[in-house]
Parts: structure tokens; sequence; C-alpha cells
């Protein structure tokens, strides 16, 4: 058994407190504690904004694995989009290809309340061999369009 495979496999064994996130990194399994009021309210608030236009095919959700097998890496964003099928076509504890993620929103890299000089959104798009060929980054309080499928246009003052 590889080294992606035996990561997976202890991933998929753990017994992950409640709300805490593990994934697999470059260092190994690790686990991530749970996320504060503000990360869980902008969370809410892209969710809100995308079930208004995603597709019914189509399912918005917190706490998937996306695996980057490539790179035997898995994370768990804070919202993934992925057509209904991917999630019917394998077992619970089988994280999802990245590559079947329509959209991954991490609050705390893509959302980044933190940033410096002031919090802001960076959008990533037109993945191509694990890099991103584009990216358009707005303040907090600036609009962002979503490519198709999404066609939509996230406000990011509640943020």
């Amino acid at each position: 058994m590889g080294n992606w495979e035996t990561r997976l496999r202890e991933w998929q064994n753990l017994d992950v407190p409640e709300g805490w996130r593990a994934e697999i990194t470059p260092a190994g399994v690790t686990l991530t504690p749970p996320v504060d009021n503000g990360h869980s309210r902008i969370a809410a608030s892209v969710h809100r904004t995308l079930v208004r236009s995603v597709p019914e095919d189509r399912a918005i959700l917190q706490k998937l694995g996306v695996s980057i097998r490539s790179a035997s890496r898995l994370y768990v964003p804070g919202l993934v989009v992925v057509p209904h099928h991917e999630l019917l076509s394998r077992p619970d504890n089988v994280p999802v290809p990245a590559e079947a993620a329509e959209l991954v929103v991490e609050i705390y890299l893509l959302i980044d309340r933190y940033a410096e000089p002031k919090p802001s959104v960076t959008l990533f798009s037109d993945p191509v061999d694990g890099h991103y060929r584009r990216s358009e980054q707005v303040s907090f309080g600036e609009e962002i369009r979503l490519p198709a499928p999404f066609d939509l246009v996230l406000a990011t003052a509640a943020f």
C-alpha cells in the first residue's frame, strides 16, 4: 500500500472530536479545531447566496473531504459545490476528488478576515495541473462575480 493509501486509511479511521476537521497535509494527518463564529457567519452568508443560483442537481456542503491524490492531500474546506452524483457514487468515508468539485470555498484562505492591509476575498479559477491560472481579489465590502456554472455576484459587505 502506497503512502497516499496509508494516509487515506488513517483519515478514514480517525475518531475526530465533534466540530474538528481532519485533513491530510504534507505534515501528515492533522486536526483543525472547531471554527469560530466569524468563520461560521461568513460560511452561512456564502451558502445563502449559492442556494439562490446553484442548480438542483448540485449539493452545497460543509465538511466534505476533497482529495488531491496526485499531491497526497485531503482537505475539508468551508464549503464545496459538487454534483449530487459524485456523492451517490462513493461510500460516505471516501473523499470527493478535487477535480469533481465545481467550487471550493476556504474561509481562512480565500475569504481571509486577517489579510493585510485589509480583509479580502480571492477567487482562484481556471485550474490546470494543480495550479490556478487566474485569480481576482477584492476587499471586504466589494462584490466579486463567480463564473459559470454559478454566474452570480457575491456581496462581501456582510463578511
